[in-house]
C-alpha cells in the first residue's frame, strides 16, 4: 500500500448546503460523500487518509469513518482551529469560524498532534 496521503477538507460548516455534506447520505445505499471520497482515493492508489475536521464534528465523523473504513485504511485527524495561522497573525476581533480551503491546508500543513482511528 503506498504511503502517499490525500487530503480531504470536512471542516466546511455546509452553509450553502445547510449542514455537513460529506458526512450526509447521497447513494441508493445510504452511501455519503465521503464514502466515495475514500474509495475513490483509494481506487486511485493513495494509500493514507487525512482529513481535516471541525473539533464539533470530531464524535460524528470518527465514528462514520471508523465503522467504515477504520479497519481497512490508516486515516488520520487534524483539527482546523480558528488559531491555526502563520505566526504573527491573529484572527480580527469578533471572528468565531475559521476560513476556507487554505486555512484547512494550513492547519494540517502545521499540526502537531495527529490523531488516529483505532
Amino acid at each position: 500500500m503506498s504511503s502517499t496521503a490525500i487530503l480531504i477538507l470536512a471542516a466546511g460548516m455546509g452553509s450553502r448546503y445547510g449542514g455537513p455534506k460529506l458526512i450526509e447520505p447521497v447513494g441508493y445505499g445510504g452511501e455519503k460523500i465521503l464514502d466515495f471520497s475514500i474509495y475513490d482515493a483509494h481506487r486511485a492508489g493513495f494509500g493514507r487518509i487525512i482529513l481535516v475536521i471541525r473539533k464539533d464534528m470530531e464524535h460524528r465523523v470518527k465514528e462514520l469513518v471508523a465503522e467504515r473504513f477504520g479497519k481497512h485504511y490508516p486515516v488520520e485527524f487534524v483539527f482546523q482551529e480558528l488559531a491555526d495561522l502563520p505566526p504573527g497573525f491573529q484572527p480580527p476581533a469578533g471572528r468565531v469560524r475559521p476560513w476556507g480551503t487554505t486555512h484547512a491546508i494550513l492547519a494540517a500543513a502545521n499540526a502537531t498532534a495527529v490523531v488516529e482511528v483505532a
